[in-house]
C-alpha cells in the first residue's frame, strides 16, 4: 500500500502541475480573478485579478488518483462525500463573488444550512456502511469519550469549524496549501495505523495535488485556490478525522488552522465588547505582516509550526 500512496501522490501532482497553466490561461481569458478584501492589508491590492478557483484543478486530480488506485471503498466514499460537498459550497461562494464583483459570496446561514445537510448525509452513509461510531479518542490519554446522540452535532461542528478555519488560513501565497500538505501527511500515517489504507492513499493523493498547486500558488502566486479549494480541504480534514475517530487529534494536527480561526474570534469579540483590537489585524498571519514580516517569512514560520504540531499529533496517536 505504501507503493500505491507514492503513485497516488505522484499522479495527482503531475495532473495538477500539467493542467494548472491551462486553467490559469482560461481564467484570465474569462477575467475570473480574485476579489480583495477592502479591510485587508494595503499591499495585497496588487493581488486583485489573480486567477482563482484553483480547487477546480487539484481537488479532481486527488480524487481521480485515489479512486484509480483504491476504487470506491466505504471509508473513502464517506471522505469524498464531505470533500465534494464542501467543495460545492465553496464553488457557489466563489461564483457569487466573481459574478457580483465583491469579496463576500454566500451568506453564512446558507453555508451553515448546507453543512447541516452534508452532516446528515455523512451520518447516514457511515451508518449504511457500518462505520458509524459515537466514540472519539482523547489525545495523550488512553481512553475514549462516547458522545451518544450528541455525536451528529459534534460532526457538524467539526466540519463547519475545520472548513472555515482552512478558509481563513488561505490569506497568503502558499500558506493554506503548504500547511494542508503537512497535515495530510500526518493523517496519512494515522489512517494507515487505523487500518484504513484507502483513506491514507487519498491523503497522499490530496497532498500531491496540493504540492502541484503550490508550484503556481507560492509567492508571488499566479493562482489562488478559492473557497472551492479551501472549503474542500477543510471538509477533507474533517471527514478523515471522523472516519478515523481522531476528531480531537485534528485540533493538534491542524493547530495552525485553529489558531488562525481563534485569532479572528478573539479579535471580533474584543472589538465589539471593548472597542479595542487584540492584534494588529486578523487572521493572525496579517498581524505579522503588519509587524513588518515579509509574506514568505510568515508562511515559512507557519509551515514550520504546522510540521511540529503534525508530528506531535502522529506521536500522540501512536502512544
Amino acid at each position: 500500500m505504501a507503493y500505491s500512496a507514492i503513485i497516488a501522490l505522484a499522479g495527482a501532482f503531475v495532473i495538477t502541475a500539467l493542467f494548472s497553466p491551462l486553467f490559469i490561461k482560461n481564467m484570465r481569458r474569462l477575467q475570473y480573478g480574485q476579489q480583495i478584501r477592502e479591510d485587508g492589508p494595503v499591499n495585497h491590492s496588487v493581488k486583485a485579478g489573480t486567477p482563482t478557483m484553483g480547487g477546480l484543478v487539484f481537488i479532481p486530480a486527488a480524487i481521480l488518483a485515489s479512486i484509480a488506485l483504491t476504487g470506491f471503498s466505504p471509508a473513502l466514499y464517506a471522505v469524498l462525500l464531505v470533500t465534494l460537498g464542501c467543495g460545492l459550497i465553496g464553488f457557489l461562494d466563489d461564483y457569487g463573488k466573481i459574478a457580483h464583483g465583491r469579496s463576500l459570496g454566500l451568506k453564512a446561514r446558507s453555508k451553515m444550512g448546507a453543512i447541516v445537510i452534508l452532516t446528515a448525509l455523512l451520518v447516514l452513509a457511515l451508518h449504511r456502511f457500518g462505520l458509524y461510531s459515537t466514540a472519539i479518542h482523547v489525545p495523550f490519554l488512553d481512553f475514549e469519550i462516547d458522545l451518544g446522540f450528541f455525536h451528529p452535532v459534534f460532526i457538524f461542528l467539526v466540519i463547519s469549524a475545520t472548513s472555515n478555519s482552512v478558509n481563513l488560513t488561505d490569506g497568503l501565497d502558499g500558506l493554506a496549501a503548504g500547511t494542508s500538505i503537512i497535515g495530510l501527511g500526518a493523517f496519512m500515517a494515522i489512517a494507515w495505523q487505523a487500518g484504513l489504507p484507502e483513506v491514507g492513499i487519498f491523503c497522499a493523493a490530496l497532498a500531491g495535488s496540493c504540492l502541484g498547486f503550490l508550484l503556481y500558488n507560492r509567492y508571488p502566486a499566479r493562482l489562488f485556490m478559492g473557497d472551492i479549494g479551501s472549503l474542500a480541504l477543510g471538509g477533507a480534514f474533517a471527514a478523515i478525522a471522523v472516519v478515523t475517530g481522531t476528531e480531537l487529534f485534528l485540533i493538534l494536527i491542524g493547530a495552525v488552522f485553529v489558531v488562525e480561526a481563534l485569532s479572528v474570534i478573539v479579535q471580533v469579540a474584543s472589538f465589539k465588547l471593548t472597542g479595542r483590537r487584540v492584534i494588529l489585524m486578523s487572521p493572525l498571519h496579517h498581524h505579522f505582516e503588519m509587524k513588518g514580516w515579509s509574506e514568505w517569512k510568515v508562511v515559512s514560520v507557519f509551515w514550520a509550526a504546522a510540521a511540529l504540531f503534525a508530528l506531535a499529533g502522529v506521536l500522540a496517536y501512536g502512544r
